[in-house]
């Protein structure tokens, strides 16, 4: 890995372009000096199917072309190609957009940005400049193998850095080293202006930037709002000096991993209950940033029981002190009702996850190496046919019992036997809760642990079942909020990079809160001046999009 500036970085990509447009193009951009234009995939082209329609299929468009892009020139001619042909814009990173944002009948032109994937050090901004493109796998290896450093960003491999760190994304690093955006220096957006024209804004979290604003609403306002986002550049608000190594947080030497399978022949209401309760009560003791229990991290998937187990994914870090007692005292407190024999190894998936089954005694390993196993082992990102319903959740407290008893009572419904639905508890707080709720986009800081309902299928014949049962277990396990979590003592809204298709719809959110406060609370009125001031003709739209001031 080269440490090479921005400037080299989009030469390295410019060139890439040229060769594979062909010597004719070569020749033609040594002539007039031009950049070579986007590649351009019309229906008919075989690429064409691949290329619209995301990680979930439910969700597939017909546009007139997607524009495969390489640079920043490339991206603004193909925004202003598409505002003067008045063609509906959407655009892509790594098409993990649960929603139909990016996908729906209404594109006709997607901008897709996975070929802006370079990852390098840019000595001007003194920051990491990272492609909008590039998957949370690259950037990892690249900045770690590069330089040692990270960002505390989401598990899934595959996910693009376009739309995750534009909502506020984190991962298993993150109640050590905060949210993403906690560590975002600088956004460059393509976005268009009163008379049409597109340009391209670079925006820094400079308290003297006239563009700062723009920075704030990529800290957690959500992709497709403000415009096309080309590269991010980061560097930690507390970063010293000049050395690159020195600027961003260092992963763990290595991390304690573990891995264990519940089966639900072992459990039964009253254990699974506590089960519940007692993940919930360990994050409501454990948020303090400073001890060991801050650097630990765990998900508690929950399956329905046709699946055969619940599962409780853990890692830590393994250089902290006291840390392998931290992670034992951690799974004998959660699993404390349960015998010895409802204790077992990930033999099978569970979650998302893959089976694990290595991971019954806890491992300790390097943390790439954690990384890669953790963040491959995801049978629902490599299967291109799943369909997806997913919704989220925000908790400030520990779930109540009648809440445990409502998600019983829905995992093990004998009229819905799919084993991919389910309810995930994921771990939250520590130093993400250390940010004002207005110092960045991201408004939720002061939550324990979050929810994820969902379910995964095939086939649009079976649509209404599991959308019908993730509604179902969200709704009554929110039932005293009208169906949602709304802001309040134990709960704290929604996540928008996990967007919700019900959460606009009152027949389904029938909490009377409206879907811009679940997201974003009380930053949105600041998202909406921003919108009205750098996309004021609303260029860049979707069904859940910030709106102007006037729309709303």
């Amino acid at each position: 890995m080269k440490r090479r500036s921005v400037l080299a970085g989009t030469a390295v990509a410019i060139a890439a372009t040229a060769l594979e447009t062909g010597p004719a193009a070569t020749a033609a951009t040594a002539a007039t000096g031009a950049a070579p234009d986007a590649v351009t995939i019309l229906p008919g082209d075989p690429r064409y199917a691949d290329l619209v329609v995301g990680n979930n299929s439910r969700w597939v468009a017909r546009p007139d072309s997607v524009r495969l892009v390489r640079t920043t020139e490339q991206v603004v001619r193909a925004v202003q190609e598409a505002v003067d042909g008045n063609k509906r814009i959407s655009v892509r990173s790594g098409g993990h957009c649960y929603a139909d944002f990016v996908f729906n009948p209404e594109v006709r032109v997607v901008i897709d940005t996975s070929l802006l994937d370079t990852v390098g050090y840019d000595e001007r901004l003194k920051a990491f400049e990272v492609g909008a493109g590039s998957t949370l796998l690259h950037a990892y290896e690249s900045l770690f193998k590069g330089w040692g450093v990270t960002i505390p960003g989401g598990m899934c491999y595959s996910v693009g850095m376009g739309g995750h760190i534009s909502g506020g994304g984190y991962g298993m690093l993150s109640r050590r080293h905060g949210l993403t955006v906690d560590h975002l220096y600088a956004v460059e957006v393509v976005v268009v202006d009163a008379k049409g024209k597109a340009r391209s804004v670079v925006a820094t979290r400079e308290a003297d930037d006239p563009n700062r604003d723009l920075w704030w609403a990529h800290t957690g306002g959500g992709g497709g709002n403000f415009g096309v986002v080309t590269r991010y550049w980061f560097r930690s608000p507390d970063a010293t000096g000049t050395d690159p190594a020195s600027l961003l947080p260092k992963p763990p030497e290595e991390v304690l991993v573990s891995a264990l399978a519940l089966p639900w022949s072992e459990l039964n209401k009253v254990s699974f209950v506590s089960l519940v309760r007692k993940f919930g009560a360990w994050h409501e003791k454990n948020g303090s940033v400073g001890s060991s229990a801050a650097t630990l991290c765990s998900f508690l998937m929950m399956n329905h029981r046709a699946n055969g187990s619940i599962g409780l994914l853990t890692q830590i870090d393994a250089t902290v002190p006291d840390a392998k007692k931290v992670l034992d005292d951690f799974l004998a407190e959660v699993t404390a009702s349960l015998s010895d024999t409802a204790v077992r190894p990930m033999s099978d998936p569970v979650g998302e996850l893959g089976a694990l089954p290595d991971l019954f005694t806890p491992q300790a390993l390097p943390w790439l190496h954690s990384v890669k196993l953790l963040g491959t082992s995801n049978p629902t990102l490599t299967n291109p046919t799943l369909r997806g319903h997913h919704k989220s959740a925000y908790l400030r407290r520990n779930v109540t019992e009648a809440q445990a008893t409502a998600m019983y009572r829905h995992l093990t419904r004998t009229d819905h036997e799919n084993p991919a639905s389910m309810v995930v508890l994921l771990s939250y707080g520590g130093k993400i809760n250390t940010v004002a709720s207005g110092d960045t986009a991201s408004v939720q800081r002061d939550s324990v642990f979050k929810g994820l309902f969902q379910s995964f299928w095939a086939g649009a014949e079976n649509d209404a079942a599991n959308i019908g049962w993730t509604r179902d277990v969200y709704g009554e396990v929110f039932s005293a909020g009208g169906g949602y979590p709304v802001p309040g003592v134990a709960t704290d809204g929604c996540y928008i990079n996990y967007p919700d298709a019900d959460i606009t719809d009152p027949k389904v959110n029938t909490s009377g809160v409206p879907w811009y406060t679940l997201y974003y609370k009380d930053n949105y009125p600041r998202l909406q001046r921003i919108k009205a001031a750098y996309d004021p003709r609303n260029i860049f739209r979707h069904s859940q999009s910030i709106t102007h001031p006037d729309h709303t």
